[in-house]
């Protein structure tokens, strides 16, 4: 779910607002969008992947809100990390990592 747009990174160019399939961002003039319906994010990791800047954290737990904190999410390297690597293989897999998600044909 969804768990918080960086006021800090954000550069307003709402894109997360125009990719989310199920509206959870509003627009806010001059400011970076809200999240006005966090409760319907679907997980789907959208709008993390066309943040051009690394400003959104969607966590991978679909259920509920964790309440993480930004400085704990940076700290943990996890800010873009869905766009940098997409599900991550468990570790020891033989199973190259899928990597179709990708912009620009980097599969």
């Amino acid at each position: 779910m969804i768990e918080f747009v960086s006021q800090s990174r954000c550069i307003i160019c709402n894109k997360c607002v125009q990719v989310c399939p199920m509206n959870v961002f509003s627009a806010v003039k001059n400011a970076p969008p809200v999240m006005a319906r966090q409760e319907d994010c679907q997980t789907c990791f959208i709008c993390e992947l066309y943040c051009p800047v690394d400003a959104l954290y969607v966590a991978p737990d679909t259920d509920s809100v964790l309440q993480v904190s930004e400085q704990r999410v940076v700290a943990d390297g996890l800010l873009g990390s869905y766009r940098r690597n997409g599900w991550a293989i468990a570790s020891g897999s033989d199973r190259p990592m899928d990597k179709s998600f990708r912009f620009g044909g980097n599969a």
